[in-house]
């Protein structure tokens, strides 16, 4: 016995359709044909040309394969797009930087309004040195006074 396990039905009996039920499948499929053309010659009918599947290429058109899974292509007309799609559900990550956007953007609102605490800070900071700034600028103005005064 090879290795790795079983390898596959190799003695097994082959399954052939029947001639018969393939004739009958066809006779089938050549009558459903037939009744289309006068289904679309009715006025009541809204089948058109348009909505038909496209042509099949190789031996597509020969055998029919039920798949659930299969995604069947349909061809657009061009004022058919949507050129605006609907808002799609962004990714965390554009999430995330989207509200980190927004946030950084509220917090430079609130700072330059003076209601955070580091703006809080700030303006202290500054009162400070405007206030230092006026005593030495007084300072200066005494001397200056004092010089011209012995002069």
């Amino acid at each position: 016995m090879p290795r790795g396990g079983k390898r596959g039905h190799k003695g097994r009996a082959k399954q052939f359709t029947n001639p018969d039920e393939i004739d009958a499948q066809m006779k089938a499929e050549k009558e459903k044909s037939k009744d289309l053309p006068e289904n679309a010659s009715d006025p009541d009918s809204d089948s058109s040309e348009d909505d038909s599947e496209p042509k099949k290429k190789g031996v597509e058109g020969l055998i029919e394969i039920e798949n659930p899974n299969r995604i069947v292509q349909k061809n657009k007309k061009v004022t058919a797009l949507d050129l605006n799609p609907p808002n799609r559900e962004l990714s965390r990550r554009e999430r995330e930087e989207l509200e980190k956007q927004q946030a950084r953007e509220r917090y430079m609102k609130l700072h330059l309004e003076g209601k955070t605490e580091q703006a809080r800070a700030d303006l202290a900071r500054l009162a400070i040195i405007r206030k230092q700034r006026e005593d030495a600028a007084k300072k200066r103005e005494v001397e200056k006074k004092g010089k011209e005064a012995k002069a």
